[in-house]
């Protein structure tokens, strides 16, 4: 066992027991196997058998089954022992286990600058992540932690003065560290917080990245503070589409449908006519009954955008849902007839679930297996899974087993279920020669993968 190893199983997920199936084992009583497991390095079984002993009370069984991990120094098995004494009201000794780790900065910084303040000790935190503020992950930690503390305008001046006069970032990958945009961004939070609402949406108005991480924090804002008419203001110039979507949402939150459902409709708006503003007017008519019109929503998309595969993802499973399986097909059939009668498997598939609703299992497995790709290991986990789902097990595991160890998470699952656990935990440890990546120490701007 060592760092690197462990963080190959972190970050790929493979030649592992991945947490899916590690859950699947002990939800199918598989518990001795998630221990044995746990002592022959596979991390995740570790994290979840001590987890499951602290749960029980048997926390130093938890700790003997981390420390081998723990001894490799890497930061991960570290934070997980860490949040686990937390849990146990052992804080001190959390403190104690992260504060090494917290000088290589990142995110083991923040989580340890974040772990000091749940415990009274804000003065260190606020020193720590103060040295570190042109991270913009330890910017954001700092101005989380002194709420409430008494230390926002000491570090609305350290904010402040990291935001130039007239420099403005034109992409979020502009600045390195904590750019104009974040710094903007976290200080309307504080202005916010101290009841400075009209200072907050003044800031947020000069920012040129608007929308992050698909939310816009001049619309949330606005929404929180009840600002409806001037969010809807906003919304008609915003061009990705996520004040309109904020707007929408309180709208409905309030209990009028139908001017939210508006909000979507009004073909002047900016992004009006994106594909994801009909995604959440589809959503919108969906959560109240109004299913037919969804549909319709789709299929104009779909009709739009001839063959994007989300677009058809989305508009068969409302057809699925709406009970309408054939209408779904009429489209996908309509489609194919219009290219000629030909699909590749990364559309053809997308009917299946819908044979399967209309015609049945057995005709949705003969039409993917006609296919001139149903025999391929692409294909594959596509006719396990409509198996899978009739409850033939062991027929699906027969489609799989052709193209192991291909789809090894998909058969491992299946194996599992059948009992066959020995089967599916070597399966799944069977791994491919790999160049063995540095391990990422958690800083966030000097070292890999950034």
């Amino acid at each position: 066992m060592d760092a690197a190893d462990l963080d190959r199983q972190a970050q790929t997920l493979s030649g592992c027991i991945p947490p899916l199936l590690v859950s699947r084992l002990l939800e199918l009583g598989h518990g001795e196997e998630v221990e044995v497991q746990a002592g022959r390095g596979e991390w995740f079984c570790a994290r979840e058998w001590a987890r499951l002993l602290g749960d029980q009370g048997r926390q130093a069984q938890a700790v003997d089954v981390l420390a081998p991990y723990v001894a490799t120094g890497w930061w991960q098995a570290a934070r997980t022992q860490a949040e686990l004494l937390e849990n146990w009201g052992r804080a001190e000794e959390a403190i104690a286990l992260a504060r090494p780790y917290a000088n290589t900065g990142g995110l083991p910084l923040e989580f340890f600058a974040r772990l000091l303040a749940r415990h009274g000790r804000t003065d260190e935190a606020v020193t720590r992540l103060s040295a570190g503020i042109d991270d913009w992950l330890l910017a954001t930690a700092l101005v989380d932690i002194v709420e409430g503390t008494g230390w926002d305008e000491d570090v609305a001046a350290l904010l402040a003065a990291r935001i130039p006069d007239k420099h403005r970032c034109d992409s979020p990958w502009c600045c390195r560290g904590l750019d104009p945009d974040n710094a903007i961004g976290l200080l309307a939070t504080i202005r916010e917080r101290q009841g400075r609402v009209d200072e907050a949406i003044a800031l947020l108005h000069t920012r040129h990245i608007t929308s992050v991480n698909n939310h816009d924090q001049l619309a949330d804002l606005l929404a929180r503070q009840d600002r409806i008419e001037q969010l809807r203001a906003y919304a008609a110039t915003e061009h990705i589409g996520h004040a309109a979507r904020c707007l929408a949402k309180a709208l409905e939150e309030r209990g009028d449908v139908e001017a939210a459902i508006a909000v979507y409709r009004q073909a002047d708006r900016p992004g009006a006519h994106d594909p994801n503003s009909a995604f959440e007017l589809a959503q919108l008519l969906t959560r109240h009954g109004r299913g037919s019109e969804a549909i319709e929503v789709m299929r104009a998309q779909a009709d739009v955008r001839n063959g994007d595969d989300w677009i058809l993802h989305a508009l068969s499973d409302l057809c699925l849902d709406q009970g309408r399986p054939e209408d779904g097909l009429a489209h996908l059939d309509a489609l194919a007839t219009a290219r000629g009668g030909e699909e590749d498997w990364d559309l053809y598939w997308i009917r299946l679930p819908l044979i399967a609703a209309y015609d049945g299992v057995d005709e949705a497995i003969a039409r993917a297996r006609s296919h001139p790709e149903g025999a391929t290991s692409y294909a594959a986990p596509h006719i396990a899974e409509l198996l899978g789902d009739a409850g033939r097990t062991e027929e699906a595991v027969a489609v799989l087993e052709q193209h192991a160890p291909a789809n090894s998470d998909d058969l491992a699952g299946h194996l599992i279920g059948l009992g066959r656990v020995n089967d599916a935990v070597a399966l799944l440890q069977q791994r491919d020669s790999e160049t063995v990546s540095p391990v990422w120490t958690g800083s966030l701007f000097n070292d890999p993968p950034f």
